[in-house]
C-alpha cells in the first residue's frame, strides 16, 4: 500500500532529469529533450519546475513560466501507473501556489483539443476555453485550447 508520507513535491533538479525524462516520453507523443529541461533549469530565469517524487523516484511533474504577472505552464505529467489518483490535481495546485506566492494575478497554458482528462482537470482548477490554435500541435497538427485562469484564489 502506498502511503501519502511517501510522496513529496519538490523543485527540479539536474538530478531529476532522467526521471521526468522517463515520465515525459510515456506522456507525450513528441517529449522534450533531456536537454530542453536542463536548459530550462540551467538558463531560463523565467522556468519553474517541480517534480513528484514517490520513494524518491520522479513520478510527476510540473512547470510554469513566470513573466511579470502572468504564469504559463508549460508541462505537466504523472507516470501513467500513478494517473487517476489526483497527482496531477496536487501539481496543478502546486504551481498556483508557486505563482500566488510570486504576485502573478493569471495563469494560461495550452492543451490538446482530444486531451479530454487534462481540460476537465484545468476546467475544475477555474481555467476556462477562451480560444482555439489552429495546427498548435506540429506531430499531429492538431488543435490547441488556450486556457485562461483569471483569479487564482478561486476553487
Amino acid at each position: 500500500m502506498r502511503r501519502l508520507s511517501e510522496y513529496i513535491i519538490e523543485d527540479m533538479k539536474l538530478e531529476d532529469i532522467d526521471g521526468v525524462y522517463e515520465v515525459e516520453v510515456l506522456s507525450f507523443k513528441t517529449p522534450w529533450s533531456k536537454e530542453a529541461f536542463q536548459t530550462e533549469l540551467t538558463r531560463n530565469s523565467c522556468a519553474v519546475y517541480k517534480v513528484l517524487k514517490y520513494k524518491g523516484k520522479v513520478i510527476g511533474y510540473a512547470g510554469m513560466w513566470c513573466m511579470i504577472d502572468e504564469g504559463h505552464i508549460t508541462n505537466i505529467a504523472v507516470h501513467p501507473e500513478f494517473r487517476g489518483a489526483g497527482f496531477g490535481e496536487k501539481l496543478v495546485d502546486v504551481l498556483i501556489d508557486e505563482a500566488k506566492r510570486r504576485n502573478i494575478n493569471a495563469m494560461t497554458l495550452e492543451v490538446r483539443v482530444s486531451n479530454l482528462p487534462a481540460i476537465n482537470l484545468y476546467k475544475k482548477k477555474g481555467f476556462t476555453c477562451v480560444a482555439t490554435r489552429k495546427g498548435y500541435y506540429q506531430d499531429t497538427g492538431e488543435d490547441a485550447y488556450i486556457m485562461w485562469k483569471y483569479d487564482l484564489d478561486k476553487n
